[in-house]
């Protein structure tokens, strides 16, 4: 049944870009499909397992994924990010007044939410790649579509899924999720900051 949850996951994200056009539909739309999914399973997981991890693996997972940001602030160009890319993000309501709330908003919440569902709930212990890794990398299509070419889409969810077993290393490594959330949320910071200051 768990595996249920991810089809959700990914119809919140489809209707909120693709019917609603809009980017807080498809990212509150996101956090509820699972929310919700989680409060019907009622995994055997505490709260507290976001909130533990060794000052190491914090720090080391932090500057790795700082990193995300600054590539693609520096190599802007190079990534062949599509010339409207600001007029695709204004017709998903995104502009100069909502903007920097919607960083806010994303970079607080969605790491708590992302590494509960995908490392957590949805994760496993083994060092191989899991199901979970490819899952979490594959809506971010739906998100990449027409901002970037398509072999930087497939470059960016093969990353993503390289991102996901690396975060549930860690994970494992910590028997808590606290460096996961921080590198994810680190990640999310850089990167949106980077799109904001470009377009």
């Amino acid at each position: 049944m768990k595996w249920i949850a991810p089809v959700a996951v990914y119809l919140a994200v489809g209707l909120g870009l693709f019917l609603f056009r809009n980017a807080w539909s498809a990212l509150l739309g996101f956090h509820l499909a699972i929310i919700l999914s989680l409060l019907i399973a009622k995994p055997n997981l505490p709260i507290k397992i976001l909130f533990t991890s060794s000052s190491k693996w914090i720090l080391v997972s932090i500057l790795l994924c700082a990193g995300s940001g600054i590539i693609l602030y520096f190599f802007w160009d190079k990534v062949g990010v599509a010339d409207d890319v600001s007029t695709h993000v204004e017709a998903l309501g995104l502009n100069q007044s909502n903007w920097l709330v919607f960083i806010a908003y994303f970079t607080l919440s969605n790491p708590w939410i992302e590494e509960y569902f995908w490392r957590g709930y949805l994760g496993s212990t083994t060092t191989n790649f899991y199901i979970s890794d490819f899952l979490y990398s594959g809506f971010h299509g739906f998100i990449l579509m027409n901002k970037v070419p398509m072999d930087m889409v497939m470059y960016s969810m093969a990353t993503l899924v390289v991102a996901g077993w690396f975060w549930r290393q860690i994970a494992r490594e910590n028997h808590g999720l606290l460096a996961s959330v921080l590198g994810h949320m680190t990640a999310d910071l850089s990167i949106l900051l980077a799109v904001f200051l470009k377009i």
